[in-house]
């Protein structure tokens, strides 16, 4: 073609663009014309939008705490009701703009916008875009949704797999299974959870109990799909200006965990397993001879068998190793050791009860109406159907004559379950009808901890209860459920993913998620530095319960005097701390907030640090860094913005930057935030001599934080009902700290005057053995120089002579020159009362 003949051309269709794009507007003009005119079918209540489609219904919630649930009732698709959500959760009053092209159903500062055209959902936060969904699927072997992503977006959540803070890029199966022996990586483990939350503040809730996968930009980019086999089509969205606020969104509509009794922040025994009363007894006069503090033992499978297999089922002691169970039950309470027992669902063909079990009709049924047996590991069995009224009936007489014996607590085991197969038939006995195993699979240990729950409040209302279970549903922490990290191998591998594990299920509202401190399976020979080192990081994490097969001892006392010695002292600093941590109890019964939080925490702006696994907030004033390799003589921490001290020895580090902390065996890397305020106690041998008479509340001093606040949570330890009726006590604690400049009287110069004011005020109830007074020690830190002049409100104090004199002294101060430590001792009434110190 000649190039006369080309520019020709190129003039012709240079005179059709304006046409083109002309044609093109009416084109978006008709479209537009014809979303004005699409009209849905809809009824507005309040709270509640459905719209009324050819496929069925969509509802939308305006849930309480400031969440949307949006579910699709699609015809033919049957549903189960939510397991998530607290039974009769309030609701909110919305608001609905009505528009040509969409609908928005408003709550609170969260909007979610319906395309009239496809029914798919954008949400807004303060009318700031968070997220859309994409695509809904329902069918008859698959069903749920599809969320588009941003780019660079983080995503949290799963539950329990050792993946990384960030989520992004895997595909997880949403089907709770064990995994034995696990070490830095599993995508599939004993709690797996439908819910993720986002680096942009939102979270997102498949209220669904089967079997499926949570694909995060795996299988496509930018595309997150919760998917089942059966269950529930109803999601949940949550958001927030802060990651704190969006938990505690969620937990408004999940539930909130109960406050668990003082003494489960103790020290715990346990074994996989103490096999006769003798050694029960013995282990416990041991932790005493030895001066190590011990509330728990803890009583594996050996309690009702000789062997490991053939026995689940019998729930009775068996009376050859433990001839007088109640009365060593009884014994134990009375040195202050509470005792927990293991029980586990599955009633086997060989065990004691089976016969009962099966014309009681108790258990999970086959295709055909009977009993539903299958092989495992522990031998031939059947699964008892708790989602049945009259199984749970039968079950739980298990529980009353174990509570009527003594038993504080119990622990439930295997439950995910740990075989299920799907062709099990259960009843739920609360909508009358049968559902398959997969279809409810995920919410079996939840149901279970609800049994259990909810049956001793009636029997024992009083009590708070003690429930740990490894494997649960969204919304079990309601429950008092108390998860640990299931069969870890014991090795530095296994040791490694511990933080990420409880991060993880912090943020998803399972708060006391832990671990079998020292390792669960395997190793066979004895990893000093390793057991020492997890034992260590143990005091930091919520529930104290070292726990192993007994090839080697996992409970220190049976270990050399150097091991012993170390872990002493560890054990015994935990004790000190329970009222920071019963604190941190507190505020995550009423809030939410995890005890281990997450560094991102400390600058949302910074999305990079939610990658950061390794280390984590131990409350608003630790930071902990557990050492997860041999050999260290120091230990690389990247610390937060602020300044923050060294707890062994009170260095000072300036934060937003990694720093080098020297660390031995006898110390962990733990620093502390300036400003913090850190109540302590005496150490006690067991919690139920706890006492808060005598206080000892560190403040950590640094001009660079000018004022700070702190509190602390106090009631009697054990009622149910102490933070409802008001039968408790806060502290409150504030500091003001600046330097203020003056002339000189003897010479024409400028002097600083460092000032410190320390505030003590009481918000006081009443509740069983609430103090009169307290004895205070007031340990200031970081005090660069002597003090001049120290008040108590206009009465100046004396200095001590020494530190050894001061605790006789009604009153007065001790200044270590070495340490930059002073320590202020009074007695206080409670009355509000100012500390100066210039």
């Amino acid at each position: 073609m000649k190039k006369k003949q080309l520019f020709s051309m190129f003039q012709f269709y240079k005179t059709l663009l304006p046409i083109t794009a002309l044609i093109a507007a009416l084109l978006i003009s008709s479209s537009s014309v014809f979303a004005k005119r699409y009209d849905l079918d809809y009824q507005f209540n309040k709270d509640s939008l459905v719209i009324h489609a050819k496929m069925g219904d969509v509802k939308f919630t305006a849930l309480t705490g400031g969440a949307i649930e949006v579910h699709y009732l699609q015809k033919g698709i049957e549903q189960l009701p939510s397991f998530a959500k607290v039974e009769n959760l309030n609701t909110t009053e919305a608001l609905l703009i009505v528009k040509d092209e969409n609908i928005r159903f408003v709550n609170g500062e969260l909007s979610a916008v319906i395309n009239k055209s496809d029914l798919l959902v954008s949400f807004y936060h303060d009318y700031k875009f968070i997220v859309s969904q994409n695509d809904y699927f329902f069918d008859d072997k698959k069903r749920g949704f599809s969320f588009t992503l941003d780019e660079k977006e983080k995503i949290m959540g799963g539950g329990e797999r050792v993946l990384g803070m960030d989520r992004r890029g895997h595909r997880m199966p949403l089907y709770n299974r064990a995994h034995y022996g696990y070490t830095t990586n599993s995508n599939q483990m004993y709690f797996s959870l439908p819910l993720v939350m986002s680096s942009k503040k939102y979270a997102v809730l498949f209220d669904n109990t089967a079997s499926g996968f949570l694909d995060i930009a795996k299988t496509e980019k930018n595309k997150m799909t919760f998917e089942a086999v059966a269950g529930r089509t109803a999601y949940i969205v949550f958001s927030g200006k802060s990651y704190p606020e969006l938990i505690q969104q969620y937990v408004e509509v999940t539930g909130k965990q109960p406050l668990p009794p003082r003494w489960a922040f103790g020290n715990y025994a346990s074994r996989f397993g103490y096999r006769t009363e003798e050694e029960v007894k013995q282990t416990v006069k041991k932790f005493i001879d030895e001066d190590i503090p011990l509330d728990t033992i803890i009583l594996d499978l050996y309690w009702f068998g000789p062997d490991i297999k053939g026995h689940l089922g019998n729930f009775a002691w068996d009376h050859k190793a433990f001839p007088t169970p109640t009365k060593m039950i009884k014994e134990l309470k009375d040195l202050g050791v509470k005792s927990i027992v293991i029980t586990e669902p599955f009633v086997l063909s060989s065990s004691a009860t089976w016969q009962q079990a099966v014309s009681k009709g108790v258990l999970a049924k086959d295709d055909k109406g009977a009993v539903k047996r299958f092989d495992f590991y522990f031998g031939n069995t059947g699964l008892i159907d708790v989602f049945d009224e009259k199984a749970q009936d039968w079950f739980w007489k298990v529980y009353q004559e174990l509570f009527a014996q003594g038993v504080a607590g119990t622990w439930g085991d295997l439950g995910e379950p740990e075989v299920h197969p799907d062709d099990s038939v259960h009843f739920l006995s609360d909508l009358n009808k049968t559902v398959r195993g997969d279809a409810i699979h995920n919410a079996y240990g939840h149901q279970w901890a609800k049994m259990v729950y909810e049956r001793q409040l009636k029997l024992q209302p009083g009590t708070r209860p003690f429930i740990m279970m490894r494997s649960g549903f969204a919304g079990s922490q309601r429950y008092g459920m108390i998860p640990w990290t299931g069969d870890v191998s014991r090795s530095w591998d296994g040791l490694k993913p511990q933080v990420e594990l409880s991060l993880q299920m912090g943020l998803s509202g399972m708060a006391y998620t832990h671990s079998d401190l020292g390792g669960f399976a395997g190793g066979e020979v004895f990893d000093k530095e390793m057991y020492i080192r997890w034992l260590q990081y143990g005091v930091f994490q919520p529930v104290y319960r070292p726990h192993a097969q007994d090839n080697i001892a996992p409970e220190p006392i049976f270990h050399d005097k150097e091991t012993k010695d170390i872990i002493r002292e560890f054990i015994r600093l935990r004790y000190q701390l329970l009222p920071y941590i019963y604190t941190m109890a507190f505020q995550n019964s009423t809030t939410g907030l995890p005890l281990m939080r997450p560094i991102f925490f400390e600058d949302e702006s910074d999305i990079s640090l939610i990658d950061v696994k390794d280390s984590y907030l131990w409350g608003d004033a630790f930071l902990v860094s557990p050492i997860v390799q041999p050999d260290e003589k120091s230990h690389k921490v990247n610390l937060p913005k602020g300044v923050w001290f060294d707890y062994w020895d009170d260095t000072r580090y300036q934060g937003k930057q990694t720093v080098d902390v020297p660390v031995s065996m006898q110390t962990l890397p733990v620093l502390v935030r300036a400003g913090s305020f850190i109540p302590m106690t005496d150490v006690v041998n067991t919690l139920r001599d706890y006492s808060s008479k005598k206080l000892t509340l560190h403040y950590y001093a640094d001009l660079s934080v000018e004022s700070s606040k702190g509190m602390m949570y106090e009631d009697d330890g054990n009622s149910f009902d102490s933070i409802a009726n008001k039968k408790y006590e806060l502290l409150h604690f504030s500091s003001k700290h600046f330097l203020s400049e003056k002339v000189s009287e003897k010479v024409s110069e400028k002097v600083s005057d460092e000032t410190l004011f320390i505030n003590l005020s009481k918000e006081g109830y009443d509740y069983s053995g609430a103090p009169e007074s307290r004895l205070m020690n007031v340990v200031i830190h970081n005090v660069s120089e002597k003090p001049e002049l120290i008040l108590i409100g206009d009465v100046e104090l004396k200095k001590s002579g020494s530190l050894d004199s001061l605790p006789e002294m009604d009153k007065g101060y001790f200044y270590n020159e070495s340490t930059h430590i002073l320590q202020v001792k009074f007695n206080w009434n409670h009355k509000d009362v100012k500390l100066f110190i210039k």
